[in-house]
């Protein structure tokens, strides 16, 4: 992979450090190359459906954030790579369990596993990468491994309390968020400890950088919210309502049930948006809601808390690229 096409992965960090960017995208080059390996197998069906999600492409936000991270010790230390992609075989296993839970068809622009085979190929899939992170994790120690497991299990507490739903009397939007620090924090979280570990950035840093990445990764997700709503596809790829339409309550709609003055908006949002007609007047009054603001500010709440978090880090080039994701993922089209 040349520095070229690493320009995707760099986006979600933005630099105008001539050396960072050529560090960092001579680490995602290795990264890619230690992703294929791991998704090699004897066999060569195991092969393709492992790679199936990997050749699609993706953003790379946790290897690159695990890149990051390792600029504050030794970029260079043998344990980084690896770690980077151990994160990023653990993001792509719950994107093969995801889809099948959604009877989602389609994944970053391609045909989602589950819709190109069958439900079990794209379980099994997602189990054998995460075999695959195992066993890399085994090299790095057993630190590592139960730095992954806790990760894991906060992981599926996630899933199965969003799948159940809050509890009687709890804030749906309170509960909303502490499932996305699980589901989808607490994987961003571990990148940035395991570039401080592996780097030996030393405990202090490793502390700031696996709260940046909890903080950073709850907004990064609740940007997602947000352009389901107002998103541009020819930007993002990304076709406007695909969760509103699944029934999936995203902040905006939480937040237009809570605090929202508007009761045809909230009817339109309890029925059936699986007609066009009604999507299009759900997304519209969306768009022109109190809720949509509030999500907004929401997202920049926790986009400036997890700037805060890096005050006490060294003002060097890759401290400034995590400050700058913050601006960028308020501002994210895609």
């Amino acid at each position: 992979m040349s520095i070229d096409q690493a320009r995707g992965p760099l986006a979600a960090f933005p630099s105008s450090d001539p050396d960072l960017r050529g560090r960092l995208a001579q680490g995602m080059a290795a990264v890619e190359t230690g992703l294929r390996v791991a998704t090699a197998s004897p066999y060569p069906f195991v092969t393709e459906a492992s790679r199936h999600l990997v050749q699609a492409g993706g953003k790379r936000f946790r290897p690159m954030l695990v890149l990051l991270a390792a600029q504050f010790g030794d970029p260079q230390a043998p344990g980084v790579v690896p770690a980077a992609v151990v994160v990023e075989l653990t993001h792509l296993a719950t994107l093969y369990h995801d889809d099948v839970m959604d009877a989602a068809g389609v994944r970053r622009g391609a045909p989602s596993a589950n819709a190109r085979w069958d439900n079990t190929v794209a379980i099994l899939t997602g189990d054998f990468l995460f075999a695959r992170a195992s066993d890399l994790l085994a090299d790095l120690g057993p630190e590592a491994v139960r730095l992954q497991a806790r990760t894991f299990e906060r992981l599926c507490t996630g899933q199965i309390r969003e799948t159940v739903g809050p509890p009687a009397g709890a804030d749906p939007v309170e509960h909303y968020l502490s499932v996305l620090a699980e589901k989808t924090g607490s994987l961003i979280a571990t990148s940035g400890r395991f570039g401080a570990l592996f780097s030996g950035a030393g405990p202090d840093v490793a502390a700031v950088l696996t709260r940046y990445g909890e903080l950073i990764g709850v907004a990064f997700q609740l940007a997602d919210d947000l352009l389901d709503v107002d998103g541009d596809p020819g930007v993002s790829g990304k076709t406007v309502g695909t969760d509103l339409r699944a029934g999936v309550a995203t902040l905006p709609v939480l937040l237009a049930h809570r605090d929202g003055d508007d009761p045809a908006l909230r009817a339109l949002l309890d029925g059936d948006l699986r007609d066009d007609h009604r999507l299009a007047d759900a997304l519209a009054g969306l768009r022109s809601s109190r809720a949509m603001d509030t999500a907004r500010a929401e997202l920049a709440r926790w986009a400036d808390r997890a700037r805060d978090t890096l005050s006490s880090l060294p003002d060097v080039p890759a401290r400034r690229a995590l400050e700058a994701a913050c601006d960028s993922v308020v501002s994210r089209r895609a």
